[in-house]
């Protein structure tokens, strides 16, 4: 049995995230960066992600509103933002205890979530 080791939350300073999204992250009441994103068909993302905290939460709407995925996870480990000339992503690799994780979120042109969970 492996020895549950603390492991930092990387993420991007806010200059980063907005190269990359063309949003500023805003903070809310408990310190958590948050990014309100729409894609070009109308379906939104509110993404969240607390350092301190390692989490992530993201909760993906359609044009109407109507919720497709809301996910909340722990155990963030490393956090990134990539923008080519055609798609924005983000990433989040996980770990915990004896499963890692990553998911892959496609902003741009079109919304989509990738999640991997694997046991170590």
């Amino acid at each position: 049995m492996k020895a549950d080791v603390y492991r930092e939350f990387l993420t991007p300073d806010d200059e980063e995230v907005y190269e990359a999204t063309g949003e500023w992250p805003d903070s809310d009441e408990s310190g958590a960066r948050v990014l309100n994103l729409r894609d070009l068909s109308g379906q939104s993302l509110v993404f969240s992600y607390d350092a301190l905290a390692r989490s992530v939460r993201f909760r993906w709407t359609d044009h109407q509103g109507t919720d497709i995925l809301d996910c909340f996870r722990e155990g963030a480990t490393r956090l990134s933002f990539t923008s080519g000339p055609s798609s924005k992503h983000i990433s989040i690799e996980f770990s915990m205890g004896e499963c890692t994780g990553t998911t892959e979120i496609q902003l741009t042109p079109d919304l989509s979530v990738r999640d991997r969970v694997l046991f170590q």
